[in-house]
């Protein structure tokens, strides 16, 4: 089976909009098995004005999740991470220690509103950057400003940010508009990794093996592994992709 390595989900427990209770958690990590996919960063939501998990509890949290999928036989290792929704207080968080990076490496999970001009979303991710941290655009194809410049993708990767996108997208949950833009990165290699973003065992479950094999057969096996499963291991490994 092809393997995979998930660096955006919200699996843990009872902590934001995913995963309601450590059953569900169970029937994901059982679900993300069956895909291939072996490591996962548990990466739930850390806002300003939220009830957010400090990186300390993250870890607890984790840990426990962890041993209770080893008791079940799981065979998926778990990591400790943050999808982080940019904020003026979020360069001195990062620089404080208040929020988790991805299993303990340089780079961060950071996502934006919708609706964020270009020019924030750039400057943002200039202070990430100043701040000491490599950062990583989650589900890049939300953002409808950059959706209509897809050239502003290829501005951001230069000036150092990688880029994620979710596979639901690639594989057309989310319409054909989205879908297109999302070919247009994956032609132009602009993506560097895909992601479940799982909520739940459903509409939104940790599913990555269909769309690993489009993308291997569409973009061929060297791209597909590399984005599923290399640059993950990078990250895991706090190495430069």
């Amino acid at each position: 089976m092809l393997e995979s390595i998930d660096i955006h989900c919200h699996i843990m427990p009872g902590v934001d909009d995913g995963s309601r209770d450590v059953e569900t958690s169970l029937k994901m990590l059982k679900i993300a098995e069956k895909n291939g996919i072996t490591h996962i960063i548990l990466t739930p939501h850390h806002k300003p004005m939220h009830h957010n998990v400090s990186p300390q509890h993250n870890e607890v949290y984790k840990d426990k999740l962890q041993q209770q999928a080893d008791e079940l036989g799981i065979k998926v290792k778990l990591y400790s991470g943050n999808e982080i929704y940019y904020s003026d207080e979020t360069q001195t968080e990062l620089e404080q220690g208040k929020i988790c990076t991805l299993a303990g490496s340089d780079y961060v999970l950071v996502e934006f509103h919708p609706t964020n001009p270009y020019k924030a979303i750039h400057n943002a991710i200039y202070q990430v950057q100043a701040a000491g941290f490599i950062p990583i655009i989650a589900h890049v194809e939300r953002y409808s400003d950059i959706v209509s410049h897809p050239s502003y993708v290829e501005e951001l990767v230069n000036m150092g940010c990688l880029i994620q996108v979710n596979a639901s997208s690639i594989m057309g949950k989310y319409g054909f508009g989205i879908k297109l833009f999302v070919k247009k990165l994956l032609k132009n290699r602009l993506v560097h990794f895909v992601a479940t973003d799982a909520h739940d065992t459903k509409t939104r479950a940790p599913e990555l093996l269909e769309c690993r094999s489009y993308v291997d057969r569409k973009y061929g096996e060297a791209y597909g592994k590399r984005i599923f499963y290399d640059n993950p291991v990078a990250v895991l490994n706090n190495e430069t992709l």
